[in-house]
């Protein structure tokens, strides 16, 4: 029997709307959507059209402003990367903060490596990004300011807008990390001056390897050098063969979501606070939720244990698909840098677990979760104090 599914940061299934759309493109939809001279060529180049489309009015973007990508991760280097290229006679400097995805960190890091100033921003104890320390990072010749839009691990939502404002009054770009937030909470490009949004299907109930970036185009427009060259594909952006059956994936998911966002929030909202509740009555002391409550993905929960080994619970609960934190970093023992960047270090960044809820989730499930959790963590502190 498999462990009782919630991880649905790490990803997701695909949703059978999705698939169905997607299959044809398989098979008898097979057509190269460059290919301009026949039905095949038409007919996919059409397809790719209306996910684009799609993917563009989850986000309030025009469709012309989304270029496809293999993911979040790709859309994330490609954003980073393109910008300093193409604005590096503006300045030296980037800022990011200290909870990002390792795939915006990492970037950053090899900026520092080849001699430009970073600056890593922190965030409260309750995983909001400090503005006032971000209004003293950013100045006159920085180039960038990277923020996600939703904390992969503890959920943690961030003022787009503000974040936004504070970067174009010293005339940097603002890019966010939304591949947790699309989907789950609105997001709106024009109303937050948004300038880069990366995003991702996989973590939305679409395909694997297809993902997408927002580059704006009005106001400022903005140009980044070509990622791949050899094709012109995704008006020179990005060249090579496009992934239509992923593409058209990407849109079906991304519209889905954009019709049934707010019911389907509120319904995990529900369940994950049934499950914390759940958790605190039944434990009573020791359970510390990492991250605010309010301002939060509504299908997320991170929460630390007082008085447990933290690689004994996940042990323990193997019959849970739970997680400590990124799937990206899921090797490593020692505590995220999320949890050290609010201060929940040592026993209580290690005992820590993120609940991840999903559509398929169900209040029997979550009422599952809690008895299991409960018991692990009873025996364990038993075992502790023994």
């Amino acid at each position: 029997m498999k462990p009782l599914y919630l991880d649905y940061h790490a990803t997701t299934p695909v949703d059978p709307r999705v698939l169905a759309d997607m299959l044809p493109f398989f098979t008898e939809r097979f057509g190269n959507a460059a290919s301009r001279q026949h039905a095949w060529g038409w007919e996919a180049r059409d397809a790719v059209d209306i996910a684009r489309a799609q993917v563009a009015a989850l986000i309030n973007a025009s469709a012309g402003e989304i270029t496809f990508t293999s993911g979040a991760s790709e859309s994330n280097n490609l954003a980073l990367k393109g910008v300093v290229s193409a604005r590096r006679d503006r300045g030296n400097h980037v800022v990011t903060t200290a909870i990002e995805h390792k795939s915006v960190l990492d970037v950053c890091k090899g900026f520092g490596d080849e001699g430009l100033d970073v600056s890593v921003v922190g965030v409260t104890p309750d995983g909001q990004i400090d503005l006032d320390e971000l209004r003293r990072a950013v100045r006159p010749g920085t180039l960038l300011v990277s923020v996600m839009a939703a904390n992969n691990e503890i959920g943690t939502i961030q003022p787009l807008a503000e974040i936004a404002a504070i970067a174009h009054a010293q005339g940097a770009l603002f890019h966010t990390d939304a591949a947790q937030a699309a989907g789950k909470t609105p997001i709106d490009v024009m109303a937050a001056d948004i300038d880069l949004l990366s995003l991702t299907a996989h973590k939305f109930y679409g395909p694997k390897g297809s993902g997408a970036i927002f580059i704006r185009r009005r106001k400022p427009k903005i140009v980044l050098p070509a990622e791949i060259e050899g094709g012109g594909q995704e008006n020179g952006q990005r060249s090579g063969t496009l992934n239509v059956p992923g593409i058209v994936g990407l849109g079906r998911a991304a519209d889905i979501c954009r019709l049934e966002m707010a019911e389907e929030g509120g319904r995990l909202g529900s369940l994950r606070d049934r499950l914390l509740d759940g958790l605190r009555a039944r434990l009573r002391d020791g359970v510390h939720v990492n991250g605010r409550m309010d301002g939060r993905l509504p299908h997320n929960l991170h929460v630390s244990f007082d008085g447990v080994e933290g690689e004994a619970l996940l042990m323990a609960l193997s019959d849970l698909a739970v997680s400590t934190g990124s799937a990206c970093a899921s090797g490593s023992k020692a505590v995220s840098h999320v949890m050290e960047a609010i201060g929940a270090t040592g026993d209580r960044g290690r005992a820590s677990i993120r609940f991840g809820l999903g559509r398929a989730t169900t209040s029997d499930e979550i009422d599952l979760a809690i008895e299991r959790v409960v018991a692990v963590v009873d025996a364990l502190r038993a075992k502790t104090s023994a």
